[in-house]
C-alpha cells in the first residue's frame, strides 16, 4: 500500500478533479490511500512562535495517521531529488525489502513540523522551487502513477 498524508483538503475543483483522476489511475496498480488532516488557520501577522505552534499541531495530526511499521517519506524542499525512473526503482526496492506501507507526507503552507521530519526515514524534494501544497499533491500523485507505469514496464510519456 502506498499513500499520501496531507494537511488540508483539496477545496478547489480543478485540483480535486486532477487528484481524483490520478487516484483512479493508481487504483489499477494496487491499494492507494489519501489521508487528509485539517489545516489550522494562520493569523495574518503571526509570529514565528505562533507559526511553530501551528506546525506542531498539524504535525501531531499527521503523526496520528502513521503506524510504527510505516516507511515515511517527508516531502521537503531540502530533500533528495530523484527523476521519475530513479523514484520508480527506489519504490520497487522498498517493496522488495518488505516495506508494505509507504507514506508520503505533504505539509501545510508553513511546512512540516520537525517531529514529522524526524519520524520520516527520508526526505524527498520535487524541486528547489516552492509550490502550493494543493499543486504539490497533484504533482506527487502524477509521479506515483508514472512510477507504477515504469515498474509495470508500461509505456509512459517522457
Amino acid at each position: 500500500m502506498t499513500g499520501i498524508v496531507c494537511v488540508g483538503k483539496l477545496r478547489e475543483k480543478p485540483y480535486r478533479q486532477m487528484a481524483d483522476e490520478y487516484l483512479k489511475r493508481l487504483s489499477r496498480y494496487g491499494t492507494f490511500q489519501e489521508m487528509e488532516v485539517p489545516d489550522l488557520p494562520e493569523p495574518a501577522h503571526s509570529s514565528p512562535a505562533v507559526e511553530e505552534q501551528i506546525r506542531e499541531k498539524e504535525g501531531a495530526q499527521i503523526l496520528s495517521k502513521i503506524s510504527p511499521s510505516d516507511y515515511v517519506i517527508a516531502m521537503t524542499i531540502r530533500g533528495k531529488k530523484r527523476d521519475s525512473e530513479d523514484l520508480a526503482r527506489h519504490l520497487s526496492g522498498l517493496r522488495t525489502q518488505g516495506k508494505s506501507r509507504i507514506l508520503f507526507v505533504i505539509g501545510g503552507s508553513l511546512g512540516l513540523s520537525p517531529a514529522v521530519v524526524h519520524r520520516a526515514q527520508e526526505e524527498l524534494s520535487m524541486s528547489d522551487m516552492t509550490f502550493p501544497h494543493q499543486l504539490a499533491r497533484v504533482m506527487l500523485l502524477e509521479q506515483l502513477y508514472r512510477c507504477e507505469k515504469i515498474n509495470a514496464n508500461e509505456r509512459y510519456h517522457k
